[in-house]
């Protein structure tokens, strides 16, 4: 039996929970949520990195559907809904498929079926406006964890890639955390500075998700984790979901684009133009400046780094496909995961091991800010705090 066919054995029974995939909001950009343009029943490779054939090649047993808008985007609440929406249209139209699921309780029973257990993350603190009954609303609605931030600063949270603000959290900011915790919302620091992780670890009692994001001494990217903060995840009991996007796994595709983005801005264009005279300035460079390419091993190497710091107890996948125009050698789609599979049992991965990373790993982290949920909600009730009351 070679790897490849080990590594799919292992997903039939130990199928992958990937923590973040953009689909809906690509639905959203492409064909606004017409569900019939781009039938996920059928492959949508001319458009799409993730469809329903591709989930079962890949063997994805469970899928935190993001339900991401952008940060300066008026109205982000709204949008929000939109986007859970979306998810919801998306299990009733394929209920043999996809399954919904709220607890870790539904993604075994969605495994036992043969279906995808669908949950939802949302993805930047924006999306609740400063409101903790609007946090509450998302939970209802069926959505399991919240990143703090995205690219940007919220009013209470510090991005990774934004200017320090209230370093770290702000006290309103601690008290979202709370909050969470008090739900059973997965506090999410993928997208978040590394002050902003350390305050959330020093105030969640519940364990926190990396939903996808790599190790920063593997690639120095602020996206990524720093070892002191993958030493911390044992004591917490929360896990890091490697992503695969190149420019946060790969130094040389880092540095790159850095090169790239400031090229744009040389000749007059936002780094994140898309406008026909933009990109005309941006293949110009990728011809003169071949884009490094990033790999399955690539994606490995940070996975062996974080096994030896974090342990393998505390570890995912979350290959944010759909968010990123580019992505590795030999993970292209939702379908490559038995190829990172393949690489680690080369590397001498044990199948124990694996089965942690692929599912075991994400279904109790959920299961831990169940039990955390129960016993907080014998003693506290909603918190019905605001940011003015707290920040001032």
């Amino acid at each position: 039996m070679t790897s490849l066919d080990e590594a799919r054995s292992l997903l039939r029974e130990f199928p992958v929970v990937d923590g973040h995939n953009d689909l809906p909001y690509a639905l959203r950009e492409q064909v606004r949520y017409d569900l019939d343009a781009r039938d996920i029943a059928t492959q949508q490779n001319a458009h799409l990195h993730t469809d329903i054939p591709r989930l079962r090649e890949g063997g994805v047993g469970a899928q935190y559907w993001s339900v991401y808008v952008r940060s300066d985007l008026p109205g982000a609440v709204p949008a929000t809904l939109e986007q859970i929406d979306c998810v919801r249209q998306l299990i009733a139209r394929y209920p043999a498929d996809l399954r919904a699921a709220l607890t870790a309780a539904d993604m075994e029973a969605a495994r036992a079926e043969g279906r995808i257990a669908s949950l939802m993350g949302a993805e930047g603190g924006h999306s609740i406006d400063n409101s903790l009954g609007t946090l509450r609303g998302l939970y209802e609605l069926g959505v399991r964890y919240m990143t703090l931030t995205h690219n940007d600063n919220n009013d209470w949270a510090d991005s990774a890639t934004d200017e320090p603000n209230v370093g770290g959290l702000s006290a309103f900011g601690r008290e979202v955390v709370r909050e969470m915790n008090r739900l059973g919302m997965l506090v999410d620091l993928s997208h978040v500075a590394a002050t902003t992780m350390r305050a959330a670890l020093d105030t969640t009692t519940a364990p926190v998700i990396f939903s996808h994001s790599s190790s920063r001494a593997v690639c120095d990217h602020p996206r990524n984790i720093p070892d002191d903060v993958l030493e911390r995840l044992p004591g917490n009991g929360g896990m890091a979901m490697v992503t695969f996007v190149p420019k946060f796994v790969l130094q040389a595709a880092v540095d790159w684009t850095a090169a790239a983005d400031d090229n744009m801005r040389a000749h007059g264009f936002h780094h994140l133009d898309t406008t026909e005279d933009a990109m005309k300035i941006h293949r110009a460079f990728e011809e003169s400046h071949p884009r490094p390419i990033a790999t399955t091993a690539t994606v490995a190497d940070h996975l062996d780094h974080m096994r030896e710091v974090a342990g393998i107890d505390h570890l995912g996948i979350g290959g944010d496909y759909d968010g990123t125009a580019f992505t590795p050698d030999g993970l292209s789609d939702v379908s490559g995961y038995p190829n990172l599979v393949a690489e680690l049992l080369d590397r001498g991965w044990s199948r124990s091991d694996l089965a942690k990373l692929t599912w075991q790993n994400a279904v109790r982290v959920l299961g831990a800010a169940e039990d955390v949920a129960r016993d907080l909600q014998e003693t506290w009730g909603p918190s019905n705090a605001t940011i003015s009351d707290l920040d001032g």
